[in-house]
């Protein structure tokens, strides 16, 4: 699958896919669908690419006028491709990238806060669900108005009693399930 950014000032440019199958690429009916629904809100945000891989979602967030994305990644290979990527595509100013585990960065102090927070992590071990629950109970990662955004395969979807959280909106795309989670 040939990887690219679909619109904005870095439109057309083909990403690099992380090597080994260790990662899996958002098609970009999924990509394309996720920032019509954002639409001008991505524009001067900041985002955490949470579970990055390839850095796909983050970098399609500044070409379309984010102004900030982290990205981090457990692993070496993600992270290096990331680096590619983000430089091929000229965000590197506009980049953070961290490599670590997401769950210990996630009960860190507080850095910044964030508009949107990614998590599309490896499927079928309920990670997200585990990264969900430690942005909700570290809720200071989010801004007032900030959103969490899952990306998983449907049937690990399952309900969950959230503090600060809810959900608010689903979207299903054959096997890519969409789901955003805002503040109460």
């Amino acid at each position: 699958m040939t990887l690219r950014v679909i619109a904005g000032s870095a439109r057309g440019r083909k990403l690099k896919s992380v090597p080994g199958d260790t990662t899996r690429p958002v098609m970009d009916r999924v990509k394309e669908s996720l920032f019509n629904i954002l639409a001008g809100d991505v524009v001067d945000s900041r985002w955490w690419d949470l579970f990055a891989g390839t850095g796909a979602i983050g970098i399609e967030a500044l070409s379309r006028g984010a102004k900030f994305v982290r990205f981090s990644d457990l692993n070496r290979a993600p992270i290096e491709t990331i680096k590619e990527n983000v430089e091929y595509c000229r965000f590197t100013s506009q980049s953070e990238i961290r490599r670590g585990d997401a769950f210990n960065m996630l009960t860190a102090p507080v850095d910044k806060p964030f508009e949107y927070i990614y998590i599309a992590p490896p499927q079928y071990h309920e990670m997200w669900l585990q990264a969900l629950k430690l942005v909700d109970e570290h809720i200071n990662w989010l801004t007032e108005d900030g959103s969490v955004i899952v990306q998983i395969d449907p049937v690990e979807y399952q309900e969950v009693e959230l503090k600060h959280l809810e959900e608010t909106e689903q979207r299903k795309y054959g096997s890519t399930l969409i789901v955003f989670y805002d503040l109460k």
